[in-house]
C-alpha cells in the first residue's frame, strides 16, 4: 500500500516544559496545527504567569484578618475543585462528543488589515496678482512732479511682487511633487494592502479546501489520513495544564490496529494541596496536603481513567469504524531516587477491541476494575512506576535489514576513507551511530547493500515521545554533493515517515545543498565531521580526496 509524503515539525515550550511532534500528509494542515499549539502554550504559560503574580499581588494586598481568612477559604475551595477533576477525568469526556467538527477546523476569519490612511494633499495657496492691495502704491503730488520718485515706488511694487510671485512658483511646484509623491507612495501601500487581502483569501480559501480534502480521505479511509485524524482527536482533548498531553500513534490498516504512546503525568505533575487555613494569632497561612495512601489512591485511579477515556475518545470519534482495536501503552517520565536521573517507562497497557469496549457503560465502572477486567496489564500499585512490557509497541521492523559487521577496529591514520569500499563505509557509518546512540539507548540497524542512494541505516531513539525513526545515508564521494542527494534523503525521510534525516560524506556539500537542508529535519556531516565522530569514539583515519580519485581510477582500470 504507497503511503504519501508526510510533512513533520517540532515544536516545544521551555517554560511549560512541553514538546510535540506533529506529522501529516498536508503542510499546510501540519502547519495550521502547529501554529494552534504554540498559540495554546503561549496562553497558557501567560495564563500561569498572571495567576501566579495575581495570586501574590492578591496577598500582598489583603488588609484585614477576615480578607486573609476568606482567602485562605478560597484557596481550599479551589483545591477541592482541582481533586474533583482529577476523580471525575473519565466522566469528564462522557459529557462531550469526541468526534471531530470538521467545519470547524476551517479558518472562517475575514481579513482584518485595514487599508492604509491616504494622507491628505497640501493645499496650494492662492497666486498672488500684480493686481492686489499689497502691490499698489499710492503716489503724492511729488510723486507725480518727481518722475524719478514715482518710478521708484512703482518698482519697489513691481520687485515685490515678482518675489512673491516667484515664491509662489516655487512653492507650488514643490507641494505638487510632494502631492504626486505621497499619491503614488499611497497607491503602492493599497495596491500591497489589496495583494495582501488576496492572497490571504487565497491562502484560507487553500487552507479549507485542504479540510475538505482531507475529511474526504477520512470518509474514505486513507490510512495517513486515519492516523491524523486520531492525532486530532487526542490533541482537542481537554486536560489540565500540568498534564504533559504528549503521545505518538501508530495506524495499521491492514488489521485496523491502532496504538497509542501516551504520556501520563507523573507523581510530580499532580497537584496535592488540600486545604489552606489562616492562623489569625501567627498571621499567617497553613497548608495541608493528601496523605501519601489518599494522593496514591488517586494517582491510580487517574492513570486507570486516563487510559480508559483515551479508548473512549478514539472508539467515539471512529465514525468510519477504521480501529478494529486500540493499544494504549502509558508511559511516565520521573526522576529514579536511586541516581537522580530521568527515567522513562511503560507502567500500563491496554489492547481493546471496539466491538467489546463499546458495550462498556463506563459512567458507572471503577476505572482499576474495569482496566483489569479488559486484561490490561499493570502494577498493582501504579504509583510504584513499576515497569511492564507493553502489548505492542510502534513497529521497528524493517525486512530491509542485514547482519551488519565492524569496521572501526581495522581503522588508523593511514587508512584513506574516501578510497575504502563503499559497502565498508556502510557499514562504518552504522557502527559509528550505533556508538552515538547507545548512551540513551538506542539502535541503529544497516540495510541491504543497493547502490541505489536509498537508505543505507536506520536509527531507532527510543524515548516514545520525542524518539522515533532516522533516516542514515552514506555518501563515500571524492566529489562535493550536490543538491540533488539532499532533496532525495529529504523525499525518503517523508516516505519513511522518519522524524529525522542524517547526511554523511567523505567529501563536501555546495551552497544550495545547505541552503536546501535550512529549516527542514535534515542533518548534513562532511568529511571533517566524519573524523571528528571518528576520533570522539577513539577511533582515527584520513580522508584524501585526491589521493581517493587516483586509487579508484586505477581499480576501474583493472
Amino acid at each position: 500500500m504507497a503511503y504519501r509524503q508526510m510533512w513533520e515539525i517540532e515544536i516545544s515550550h521551555s517554560g511549560l516544559n512541553k514538546y510535540r511532534h506533529i506529522r501529516g500528509s498536508d503542510q499546510n494542515v501540519v502547519e495550521q496545527k502547529a501554529s494552534a499549539q504554540k498559540a495554546v502554550w503561549e496562553e497558557m504559560w501567560q495564563k500561569k504567569l498572571a495567576t501566579e503574580q495575581k495570586r501574590q499581588e492578591k496577598e500582598r494586598l489583603l488588609q484585614n484578618r477576615e480578607q486573609k481568612k476568606k482567602y485562605a477559604e478560597q484557596r481550599t475551595a479551589e483545591a477541592a475543585e482541582t481533586i474533583d477533576s482529577l476523580e471525575n477525568t473519565l466522566n469528564h469526556t462522557l459529557k462531550i462528543d469526541d468526534t471531530v467538527d470538521w467545519e470547524s477546523l476551517k479558518n472562517k476569519l475575514k481579513f482584518e488589515v485595514p487599508p492604509p490612511n491616504k494622507v491628505g494633499s497640501f493645499k496650494i495657496p492662492i497666486e498672488p496678482l500684480e493686481g492686489n492691495d499689497k502691490y499698489h502704491r499710492t503716489l503724492s503730488i511729488l510723486d507725480k512732479i518727481f518722475s524719478n520718485r514715482k518710478k521708484q515706488k512703482l518698482q519697489e511694487a513691481a520687485d515685490i511682487f515678482k518675489g512673491d510671485h516667484d515664491t509662489w512658483i516655487r512653492t507650488k511646484s514643490s507641494l505638487e511633487k510632494n502631492n504626486i509623491i505621497n499619491e503614488n507612495k499611497y497607491k503602492d501601500l493599497y495596491k500591497k494592502w489589496e495583494q495582501e487581502k488576496v492572497d490571504y483569501y487565497q491562502k484560507k480559501e487553500q487552507y479549507n479546501r485542504s479540510i475538505d480534502l482531507k475529511k474526504k480521505e477520512y470518509f474514505d479511509k486513507a490510512p495517513e489520513s486515519i492516523f491524523e485524524y486520531c492525532d486530532m482527536v487526542l490533541t482537542n482533548s481537554d486536560y489540565p495544564d500540568f498534564f504533559p498531553k504528549e503521545f505518538n500513534i501508530d495506524y495499521n490498516p491492514e488489521n485496523g490496529i491502532l496504538i497509542v504512546d501516551y504520556s501520563l503525568p507523573s507523581i510530580e505533575d499532580i497537584p496535592t494541596l488540600k486545604e489552606v487555613k489562616y492562623i489569625q494569632t501567627k498571621d499567617e497561612y497553613k497548608e495541608s496536603f493528601l496523605s501519601d495512601a489518599v494522593f496514591n489512591k488517586l494517582y491510580d485511579s487517574l492513570l486507570y481513567q486516563l487510559a480508559l477515556r483515551t479508548v473512549h475518545e478514539l472508539f467515539e470519534a471512529d465514525v468510519v469504524d477504521a480501529l478494529q482495536s486500540i493499544v494504549f501503552n502509558g508511559w511516565v517520565e520521573s526522576t529514579d531516587k536511586g541516581t537522580g536521573k530521568k527515567v522513562t517507562a511503560c507502567i500500563l497497557t491496554v489492547q481493546v477491541n471496539k466491538e467489546e469496549f463499546i458495550q462498556i457503560n463506563l459512567e458507572y465502572v471503577d476505572p482499576k476494575i474495569c482496566f483489569k477486567n479488559l486484561k490490561g496489564v499493570g502494577s498493582s500499585k501504579l504509583h510504584s512506576l513499576t515497569p511492564v512490557a507493553p502489548i505492542l509497541q510502534i513497529d521497528k521492523e524493517d525486512k530491509r535489514f542485514v547482519s551488519s559487521y565492524n569496521v572501526a577496529d581495522e581503522l588508523n591514520e593511514s587508512i584513506n576513507l574516501a578510497a575504502m569500499d563503499w559497502e565498508d563505509f556502510e557499514h562504518l557509518v552504522r557502527e559509528l551511530f550505533a556508538k552515538e546512540f547507545t548512551e540513551s539507548g538506542g539502535e541503529v540497524r544497516v540495510t541491504r547493500a543497493s547502490r541505489d542512494g536509498g537508505v543505507d541505516a536506520i536509527a531507532f531513539d527510543p524515548d516514545p515521545i520525542r524518539g522515533g525513526k532516522i533516516v542514515i545515508q552514506a555518501k563515500r564521494y571524492t566529489n562535493v554533493v550536490g543538491v540533488s542527494a539532499v532533496r532525495d534523503l529529504y523525499g525518503t525521510v517523508m516516505n519513511e515517515g522518519a522524524m529525522k534525516g542524517i547526511l554523511i560524506t567523505t567529501a563536501d556539500y555546495g551552497p544550495d545543498s545547505y541552503s536546501f537542508a535550512r529549516g527542514k529535519p535534515l542533518t548534513l556531516l562532511n568529511g571533517s565531521n566524519l573524523l571528528h565522530l571518528l576520533e570522539k569514539h577513539g577511533t582515527k583515519a584520513k580522508i584524501d580526496l585526491k589521493e581517493a580519485k587516483m586509487i579508484l581510477s586505477e581499480n576501474q582500470d583493472l
